[in-house]
């Protein structure tokens, strides 16, 4: 599997003044974890998924052992899955926190990184660390350590907490959730461009919750689907500039996945505080401006520390850390909500539980048809200005995908061409 993160490239072809052709080259070797899978052990899955990524590991664990269990015919309930919610909590809380305060508002201020952000609004930059190491310390309690956890395993966990040892996180987690409120209020004052953009959102839909582990995969087109029938809609294209697949949907082309396919998706599933909020900062039910995603992510941060509070509050722990799991030959599929959009995993195992078959469909690759028709809007009426203007629209532009922290923190190489 092509990498999740990293430098890239946005090559401009120029004719005659009009543009031709935008392209955003992701350049770095594969990563090849879905071939690194094969001959694996199911047992080692969550912990070698997890390695995908330093800032979303859950995701990649949760998708693992949810695509290994539906192989299985195994089906977590009660609170395992609660927990299981709880730990995705914390990494929404810090991976969103990380990107709206220190990578992306900087782009709305001025300024041309965090640290000189810093030096005008400390408050704001201490408060989203604060914001983050909240989130670390849910990961690192439920997970065993904050990057790449090693306490997720298929039918549960190697250890749950108790009562006790969750019940502190509770006056954090308040204290979280005013700082996220005080952060929706902040970044809605931003100075937005008039950028809208018909997207085709896809998530997944819960029939209670908000989501984060379960539910069916719709589009705001009329996709309505279980996550194994992913292959009947979409498809994944190998690209001449990128080393990463593009995903597609098969009749339309292009679509959008995280948190405003989440938020037009779903938003009936916000808890009515949160909904209130988005309407204070000036959302309605749907956004399609990609620069208003940063108030999205951070009403995320709001409903994911409530959800957190929510989830303690009820916890009472199981009789055991993980269900009995009997290996067999088969084949499942697990699709979860990283902080990014959706993450697809399917795997074939053999009857010792061995991986025969291993694919991976990552949020950034999904997204990157959307951010080359971006760029491309973006990049349009620019085309008699300066390359150096160019390049920060195009960085801020891609920004908005949030497409991981690498890509996010480096320089966009650019490269116009003019004929």
């Amino acid at each position: 599997m092509a990498r999740v993160e990293g430098e890239g490239a946005l090559d401009l072809r120029i004719q005659d003044g009009r543009l031709t052709s935008a392209r955003l080259n992701i350049f770095e070797p594969p990563r090849l974890f879905e071939a690194l899978l094969r001959g694996r052990g199911y047992a080692e899955t969550p912990d070698i998924a997890a390695r995908i990524c330093g800032i979303c590991p859950v995701a990649y664990q949760m998708s693992a052992v949810h695509a290994i269990e539906n192989a299985f015919g195994v089906h977590i309930h009660g609170p395992l899955r609660a927990l299981r919610r709880l730990l995705y909590c914390g990494e929404w809380i810090e991976s969103h926190a990380l990107h709206v305060v220190m990578l992306h508002a900087p782009d709305f201020l001025g300024f041309p990184d965090a640290i000189a952000m810093a030096r005008t609004h400390g408050d704001v930059v201490r408060d989203g660390l604060a914001l983050k190491k909240t989130g670390n310390q849910l990961m690192r309690l439920l997970g065993g350590r904050e990057i790449h956890p090693v306490n997720v395993r298929v039918g549960g966990f190697h250890r749950v907490p108790s009562r006790a040892e969750l019940a502190p996180m509770a006056a954090d987690l308040e204290r979280a959730r005013e700082l996220a409120i005080g952060l929706v209020r902040w970044v809605a004052t931003f100075p937005f461009p008039d950028f809208e953009r018909d997207y085709e959102f896809v998530a997944l839909r819960h029939p209670d919750e908000y989501p984060f582990n379960e539910g069916r995969l719709v589009s705001s087109r009329g996709i309505d689907i279980d996550i194994a029938d992913y292959d009947t809609e979409f498809e994944e294209r190998q690209v001449a500039h990128s080393t990463a697949l593009h995903a597609i949907v098969k009749r339309r082309g292009a679509y959008l996945v995280g948190p405003l396919a989440r938020y037009a998706l779903s938003f009936d599933r916000l808890p009515v505080p949160v909904q209130a909020l988005a309407a204070e900062a000036g959302l309605g039910p749907v956004c399609r401006n990609p620069y208003r995603s940063i108030v999205v992510r951070a009403l995320e941060i709001v409903y994911a520390c409530g959800e957190a509070l929510r989830l303690i509050d009820e916890y009472e722990p199981p009789e055991r850390a993980a269900m009995r799991i009997e290996p067999c030959t088969g084949r499942g599929v697990g699709c979860t909500e990283a902080p990014r959009g959706i993450c697809w995993h399917r795997y074939a195992l053999d009857a010792e539980g061995t991986i025969r078959e291993a694919r991976i469909v990552p949020p950034t690759s999904q997204n990157q048809p959307t951010m080359e028709a971006d760029l491309a809007a973006t990049a349009e009426p620019l085309l008699d200005q300066p390359d150096d203007l160019i390049r920060d629209r195009c960085e801020r532009c891609i920004r908005n995908f949030d497409p991981c922290i690498s890509c996010s923190a480096h320089f966009l190489r650019l490269s116009v061409e003019r004929s």
